[in-house]
């Protein structure tokens, strides 16, 4: 296994930024790169900016920051490369841009670095093949906040090699992140599931069971941080759609996305960042539910009456045990992987499997299959439910389901 002493990062916005600092903080030189001087002298301050916070809190002192920030170096050119071991690309999400950063940097790193990208769903597989050394190339996916959130997925494409995955889950550790291992799929594992609970909430939003506002308090009373509507917005919706048909395109109608989420990014309501999403933020434009009614009459969607947030939880629950089901990651990753990326609340067991066990996988069974009748075929339970179900395993209340219970 490799030892990372020095790391360079592709992209100086927000998670690029983010992630250089969490590396400088580890104490680990690294290398930033923008693609002008002005763009580099800002990811720069923006760096300090979380340093100076840091201060101001009494998290460290200025000697320390200071320190640590003098790890850190942004440029604008490939030359202070020529030493790095691993290169997070954190770049505009597409995929053929993605590729083109790491043909680029072939000729300026040495054959042993590491070429990691912070893609959150697009093929690792595809940028791998694309390059010189497809057995160095890997996922490292952060979380936003960089900074602040502890999970980081590493996703092996077909040619990753073994020793780089463990490099790079050692040197997540080493960042003071939490490291699953999830393999490449559509989404990954943490949006895939997220996205089958806030698609879910766009369903029932546009079929008129509640409105947004309802939604999210729902969300609240069950113990999220913060509702899916809120939470899109804060992501940005427009990042969210782009998510949601990736998975559309991988697993077909389960994950059909809400006609509501286009629309919004059609009438250019990208989230928080734009004054506008589900929510409005000052911008002044006419209320979620009003375009939600005009487009149901639109496409001739019945309104419904009766919403149980109940939906979103089996929508995520299913999704969940799926992955599982695929060995996409382990029983304890995925509810880990929930945990840490999401904040799924620690009083319904931290996790959607655990609360799966604590409902009683007979119950996930029942309201899925009511679930399924009611709103179609995206909440069909998987075998692998059904298989726990036959062997008895039903959860917390026989002391086994999809872990063990004392």
């Amino acid at each position: 296994m490799a030892y990372i002493y020095k790391a360079g990062v592709i992209g100086g916005g927000t998670m690029g930024s983010g992630i250089a600092y969490v590396i400088s903080y580890s104490g680990i030189p690294v290398v930033l790169k923008e693609v002008d001087k002005e763009k580099a002298d800002k990811a720069y301050q923006t760096i300090k900016s979380l340093y100076d916070r840091r201060v101001k809190k009494g998290k460290i002192t200025e000697d320390e920051a200071e320190r640590r920030l003098a790890l850190l170096e942004v440029t604008d050119s490939y030359e202070p490369f020529s030493d790095v071991d691993i290169v997070i690309e954190a770049v505009f999400e597409d995929l053929d841009v993605k590729i083109k950063v790491f043909q680029e940097l072939e000729d300026f790193v040495p054959e042993h670095t590491i070429f990691a990208t912070n893609t959150s769903a697009l093929s690792i597989t595809a940028m791998a093949k694309a390059t010189k050394r497809p057995d160095k190339v890997v996922g490292m996916h952060f979380f936003f906040p960089a900074p602040v959130m502890k999970l980081v997925e590493v996703i092996p494409a077909l040619q990753t090699s073994e020793e780089t995955v463990q490099t790079v889950i050692e040197f997540s550790e080493s960042l003071s992140k939490l490291p699953i291992r999830v393999e490449e799929c559509p989404g990954f594992l943490v949006n895939r599931i997220l996205m089958a609970y806030m698609n879910e909430a766009a369903w029932a939003l546009l079929e008129g069971e509640a409105n947004a506002e309802e939604i999210d308090a729902a969300a609240r009373e069950f113990g999220w941080p913060m509702g899916p509507f809120t939470l899109i917005d804060e992501l940005g919706v427009d990042v969210g759609v782009k998510v949601a048909h990736i998975l559309y395109e991988g697993y077909g109608e389960r994950m059909r996305p809400a006609p509501l989420l286009d629309e919004i990014v059609k009438e250019g309501r990208f989230g928080k960042k734009a004054g506008a999403g589900v929510y409005d933020y000052g911008k002044g434009v006419k209320p979620i539910e009003e375009i939600a009614e005009n487009l149901r009459s639109k496409l001739g969607i019945k309104k419904r009456e009766g919403f149980d947030f109940n939906r979103l939880m089996i929508a995520m629950i299913n999704e969940a045990i799926l992955t599982l089901q695929e060995k996409v990651a382990s029983t304890r990753d995925i509810d880990l992987g929930m945990l840490a990326g999401t904040g799924f609340p620690q009083s319904k067991g931290g996790g959607p499997l655990m609360y799966a066990d604590i409902l009683g996988l007979d119950e996930v069974l029942k309201m899925s299959l009511e679930f399924e009748k009611k709103y179609g075929w995206r909440f069909h339970p998987s075998y692998l439910l059904k298989k726990y179900i036959d062997a008895g395993w039903l959860g917390k209340k026989t002391g086994k389901g999809f872990f063990e219970h004392v």
